[in-house]
């Protein structure tokens, strides 16, 4: 697999002066690192994933990794990382999106949007994997776990509650406390979804369709102005 990875389409790193890549250049290689950890971890999982395997992967040297990384643990927060940004994107670009807009945007058709785009993501494969791979290592690593919990699921009660403080502001909604009616969206939409794809059963789309409407019927039947 290795082979196969190195030996893909990526253009050669381009170097500056004394043999050393350009800024440019280095850029592309830390993406292509990052890239590359985090298809071995969700192939292989964090124990089987070495180092090695994954400099002779990304077609770097060892001594180039570790200078980036310090050890295996670093590597992975950074694929951490990367995919609460993957995550967070979409609802963050939703949130200043309303926020920007001149005239009020029907709440129902905001949070059916946001619904449809969380449960999209909730079910990626690749996702579920990651997330596999972290519950594993929960009581190994504790502070992985803390990190992929804060990063992304608290980041992601953060951001909606934004999204949901500018509906209440435009008369849309009503909400005490913007944050823990976020928490309650994200569990509403996600509940048994996420859990599914973490145990890895399929999920029947028609059945998630009619879950992910009645958790935005309920929520907004809470929190509609009286």
């Amino acid at each position: 697999m290795e082979q196969a990875v190195a030996a893909g389409t990526k253009p050669p790193l381009r170097r500056g002066t004394g043999g050393r890549p350009t800024r440019e250049g280095a850029a592309r290689r830390d993406v292509r690192i990052v890239e590359v950890a985090m298809q071995l971890f969700i192939e292989r999982g964090f124990d089987a994933t070495t180092i090695d395997a994954v400099a002779e992967a990304a077609g770097v040297s060892k001594p180039t990794l570790y200078a980036r990384y310090r050890d295996k643990r670093a590597l992975f927060e950074a694929v951490l990382e990367q995919r609460v940004r993957e995550w967070l994107a979409p609802l963050s670009a939703a949130a200043e999106a309303l926020a920007l807009q001149a005239k009020p945007k029907d709440a129902e058709a905001v949070l059916d949007e946001l619904s449809r785009t969380l449960l999209t993501r909730s079910q990626d494969l690749s996702a579920a994997a990651l997330n596999r791979c972290i519950v594993a290592q929960a009581l190994q690593f504790p502070d992985l776990a803390r990190l992929a919990y804060e990063e992304g699921w608290l980041r992601g009660v953060r951001t909606i509650g934004r999204l949901l403080e500018v509906l209440a502001i435009q008369g849309q909604i009503v909400v005490e406390d913007p944050d823990i009616a976020a928490d309650l969206f994200l569990n509403l939409v996600l509940g048994r979804s996420s859990k599914q794809a973490l145990y890895g059963i399929a999920a029947d789309p028609g059945a998630e369709e009619r879950r992910r409407q009645a958790a935005v019927a309920l929520f907004l039947r809470g929190h509609q102005p009286s």
